[in-house]
């Protein structure tokens, strides 16, 4: 028997249920239209929320780093890789988010993976919302601290576990996303944080995709909700509405000092390109001058959540640029975005695993890259594709 016999049959499996998929290939820069396997067409897949990927002072920020270090930091931050760029990163992130230290990782998920089995251990609980990223899952599973899973943003669920739970635990986190990717919700972080201070817990908010998005000058949910100080353990991506690649830790000091012993992302893979960092910092800096790209990301999305609902598309709840188009069927979610390709608009289908069963959906994420011009051809598209499918 071919060893490789249970692979085949898994992909087989995929394809009879219509899920099965190949990835396509731009070929240029993530932008508003992209060259999608040689067809140029509207980009509404991308996390790369205000354009900042294909920005002119980004691109000759991480130049000239190259010029100057290299492309490679060559090491794990312990040993030679830790350079002035990169701790010049984490003061401009720490003063942009208000907070009192950030320590930077490879990636959003290397912050879970990394940072919450170094802050736990046995003795402790932690209890996640149902619906929390699987980068935070994954994060739970590597720690040998107890857990416990609250009904999706259900604050009195949450209430009754920590009551339950009362007592029972050297200490209890309670981990969340900010904005959730699927859904396009915003976690009720007063309520939780309110009911973390009463029962002494720490809270953890994963905000992949708030930062840049919520707040001001996109500072994130916790600046949203004024919970600036008040958030034990904060999340942020640069691979998002930065426009690069990274991920972030805002918390205390000693918080940080302890995370560059323990935290294994850190520990054993090399630290961020020069060039990243550099295009990074730039990204900052042009939150910090103005607003003007957030509200065009919110414009478009309010533009084009509009003109979803008026055409009868399901688009769920969501509170932010994220817009789901619930399908439903999994393989009408696929037959759905494939067909829009065609129409030149692209939207990836999101289905099982990813999202419950029965749940697929087509995620639009808006840009303030995108022109009005892009979201009116896109809409036409939906049309055209959702009445052919009887999907409206």
């Amino acid at each position: 028997m071919n060893k490789f016999t249970y692979f085949h049959e898994k992909v087989e499996e995929l394809k009879d249920s219509g899920v099965y998929r190949t990835l396509p290939v731009n070929y240029g820069p993530c932008t508003n239209v992209i060259e999608l396997n040689h067809k140029r067409v509207i980009n509404l897949s991308s996390n790369n929320y205000l354009g900042l990927a294909n920005h002119r002072r980004l691109k000759e920020a991480a130049k000239q780093a190259i010029d100057k270090y290299g492309v490679g930091a060559g090491s794990v931050r312990t040993i030679v890789g830790n350079q002035d760029i990169l701790e010049e990163l984490e003061r401009a992130l720490a003063e942009f988010k208000k907070e009192e230290a950030v320590v930077c990782f490879q990636s959003g998920l290397n912050c879970n993976l990394g940072v919450i089995p170094a802050i736990t251990e046995k003795g402790d609980l932690i209890v996640s919302d149902e619906l929390n990223h699987a980068s935070i899952i994954d994060g739970v599973r590597l720690s040998r601290a107890d857990k416990a899973i609250y009904r999706h943003a259900d604050v009195a669920h949450l209430a009754e576990i920590l009551n339950e739970k009362a007592g029972l635990y050297n200490r209890i986190f309670i981990i969340t996303d900010g904005v959730f990717s699927m859904d396009g919700d915003i976690a009720p972080l007063p309520e939780i944080v309110d009911l973390a201070e009463k029962n002494n817990a720490f809270v953890y908010v994963d905000d992949a995709h708030g930062s840049g998005v919520l707040g001001a000058g996109g500072r994130g949910t916790i600046d949203h909700f004024h919970l600036n100080g008040r958030i034990d353990f904060i999340v942020g991506t640069l691979s998002k509405a930065i426009g690069v690649i990274g991920g972030y830790m805002a918390t205390k000091t000693k918080v940080k000092e302890w995370l560059l012993h323990r935290a294994r992302p850190l520990l054993f893979s090399t630290a961020l390109p020069p060039s990243a960092i550099a295009a990074t910092i730039e990204a900052v800096k042009i939150l910090s001058e103005s607003e003007e790209l957030t509200k065009k990301l919110w414009y478009n999305a309010i533009y084009f959540k509009k003109g979803l609902k008026q055409l009868g598309f399901d688009i769920g709840n969501s509170k932010t640029p994220i817009t789901p188009v619930i399908i439903g069927n999994e393989a009408l979610t696929m037959k759905f975005s494939q067909q829009l390709l065609e129409q030149g608009v692209f939207v990836s289908g999101i289905v099982f695993p990813t999202v419950p069963l029965g749940k697929g959906r087509c995620r639009v994420m808006l840009s303030a890259s995108h022109t009005i011009d892009d979201l009116d051809f896109a809409l036409k598209a939906f049309e055209k594709v959702g009445k052919k499918l009887n999907i409206i």
